[in-house]
């Protein structure tokens, strides 16, 4: 009888023989992984990833399915710029140490992170108020970089909501702008909202405001200046203090318009502007496009082709205004 060492030796060598020639099994394929970058807290997100996940399921693309997603918000104590910033940053750098395939950026400081975080990952953008004047793109056409996606008009659009408001209050000759100096978008639609003013002959009220705690003193001072009228530049600050500012533009009965339609929903007297949720379900177009192989560099970036007018006959009502009947007739959304 063999020794039980031996014994042990020949059946080793045959377990490695018999290993040699079976045939590799294939490693466990990586689920694609989409990280989302938001600017802000998750409260205010969830309507629009809704949509997003909504449109990639039409796409084919089930989120646990066949794509994973890494979500990454503001925490709630993020209420200063500075604090935004060093939050995107962090979250920025987190996903491309995770190295997912792609990052959908919400908002322009959302963007500016991503771009600082990684110059290789495909970065899919959403409501940048504007992509070529900030650098993030050479051209709608072709961005050249790893930056592709849907901007939202909010500079181009600065100017219109004036002339829409002078509209809607034609006696507004004195008004004020709610914008952010610290968000290079913010400086750019201040500045188109400063040549329609001129054109216009309107007295123009700068009201930049950095923070949250800005915004109070602010309406104080254009109740002190007696503004007949308010226009915002949204970007993260304005947008996530948006029901603070509608509360604050009623109880000082300054009639006011927004970019988006979500602060007539909450109060406010008129919105004119593109659809997040319409944007949101567009990126998912660009994020099934780079899981498939496109470039960014070469994916044709896109403005909003629909914008909305919406007007609040119940807000007008309370703050005494009647608004023109060729206002209402413009406008795609009257709230009674």
């Amino acid at each position: 009888m063999r020794p039980t060492w031996l014994r042990l030796v020949v059946t080793l060598a045959a377990v490695l023989a018999l290993a040699t020639l079976a045939p590799a099994q294939p490693a466990a394929r990586r689920m694609p992984t989409v990280g989302v970058l938001w600017g802000g807290p998750i409260t205010f997100a969830m309507p629009y990833l809704n949509a997003g996940r909504e449109a990639m399921g039409e796409l084919g693309w089930v989120q646990g399915r066949n794509f994973a997603v890494e979500y990454r918000f503001a925490p709630p104590t993020a209420t200063t710029q500075p604090e935004r910033r060093a939050a995107l940053t962090a979250s920025a750098e987190d996903l491309a140490r995770l190295k997912v395939d792609v990052i959908v950026a919400v908002a322009d400081p959302a963007v500016e992170a991503a771009r600082r975080a990684t110059s290789t990952i495909p970065i899919v953008m959403m409501a940048v108020g504007d992509a070529v004047g900030l650098g993030f793109i050479s051209s709608l056409a072709r961005p050249g970089g790893n930056i592709t996606g849907v901007g939202a008009l909010s500079t181009e659009l600065s100017g219109k909501r004036l002339e829409l408001l002078r509209q809607i209050v034609p006696r507004a000759a004195r008004v004020a702008v709610l914008w952010n100096p610290a968000n290079p978008a913010g400086i750019l639609g201040f500045r188109e909202t400063e040549g329609t003013a001129r054109q216009l002959g309107v007295t123009l009220l700068s009201l930049p405001v950095r923070s949250e705690s800005e915004i109070p003193p602010a309406f104080i001072a254009m109740t002190q200046e007696r503004v007949e009228g308010l226009t915002v530049v949204t970007d993260p600050l304005t947008w996530t203090t948006s029901r603070q500012i509608v509360e604050l533009a009623g109880k000082h009965r300054i009639p006011a318009i927004y970019e988006l339609r979500e602060y007539v929903d909450r109060g406010g007297l008129a919105s004119y502007g593109p659809s997040l949720i319409g944007l949101s379900r567009r990126v998912a177009f660009f994020v099934d496009r780079i899981l498939k192989g496109a470039k960014p560099a070469t994916l044709p970036a896109e403005l909003p082709t629909q914008l909305e007018l919406v007007i609040s006959l119940k807000v007008a009502a309370d703050l005494g205004l009647t608004i023109p009947q060729a206002v209402t007739a413009r406008a795609d959304h009257v709230v009674q």
